[in-house]
């Protein structure tokens, strides 16, 4: 697979920064809301690139066409399950699944396969923490391995779920230890793997303390009861109500 473009959009280095976008007009009187990706912003997603890499003919570019292979040799068992549970169409949903079983004859994901994958996107950074980060966040039962099922039931939630939902998948990618809180040091560790990723080759550069600083700060606004850690209920009421946090949601685009 060819590594991904050198990522050149300003972005703080955090899953809920303020990128420097217009946050959404006062005077509309609605609440944000994340458009439905188009498949040109699908085939952004490194996870999907990968996948979708081993299907595509040689010399090929990656474009919407792949989406819509008409040779589908392989079927994952209960697609229209999987369909209803996903904001998948039936056609992506097998070709996912080809490319899925090309690049994992096992029909498995572990965490060495994920590392591999943002380091061929991410060559002028360290990506193996975030990596690790992202990997426990798609294993939910934490056997060390993602099965397709639960890799595009987390893939429809970060490229096509409702705020809430993308919100709900964040807060559990923050919760490291998945003890249903985030402390100060989980949200540090995630920000400083992402920096680490890509911020030192972003637009303006990063200062070295900007993650701790983002962290001070949504501690600041989350922390409600100020006992120390954020709760589900905080992060997302909170969130909801930060015009820049929802504007910068699509931030997910550019590591997921």
């Amino acid at each position: 697979m060819q590594p991904a473009k050198e990522v050149t959009k300003a972005s703080d280095g955090s899953l809920l920064g303020d990128p420097g976008h217009t946050p959404l007009s006062k005077k509309e009187g609605v609440k944000w809301q994340r458009p439905r990706l188009s498949r040109q912003a699908l085939m952004r997603c490194c996870l999907v690139k990968w996948i979708l890499s081993s299907t595509a003919p040689q010399g090929s570019d990656s474009g919407d066409s792949e989406l819509e292979l008409s040779t589908v040799r392989h079927q994952p068992e209960g697609l229209d399950q999987l369909q209803a549970q996903t904001k998948f169409t039936k056609k992506e949903l097998q070709s996912l699944y080809r490319g899925f079983k090309n690049e994992c004859p096992t029909g498995l994901v572990d965490e060495d396969t994920f590392k591999l994958i943002y380091s061929q996107f991410f060559p002028q950074g360290d990506a193996s923490t975030y990596a690790h980060f992202l990997f426990n966040a798609f294993d939910a039962d934490g056997n060390g391995a993602i099965h397709f099922e639960d890799f595009v039931v987390g893939l429809s939630i970060l490229l096509r779920g409702t705020v809430h939902e993308k919100l709900k998948w964040a807060f559990n990618l923050y919760d490291i230890n998945k003890d249903g809180y985030i402390t100060k040091e989980e949200m540090l560790a995630i920000m400083k793997s992402i920096y680490d990723m890509m911020g030192r080759h972003t637009y303006p550069i990063l200062r070295e303390d900007a993650p701790a600083e983002h962290v001070e700060r949504f501690f600041q606004k989350m922390d409600r009861n100020k006992d120390g850690v954020v709760t589900i209920e905080e992060f997302l009421e909170t969130c909801q109500k930060d015009e820049n946090i929802m504007s910068s949601m699509q931030l997910f685009e550019n590591v997921i």
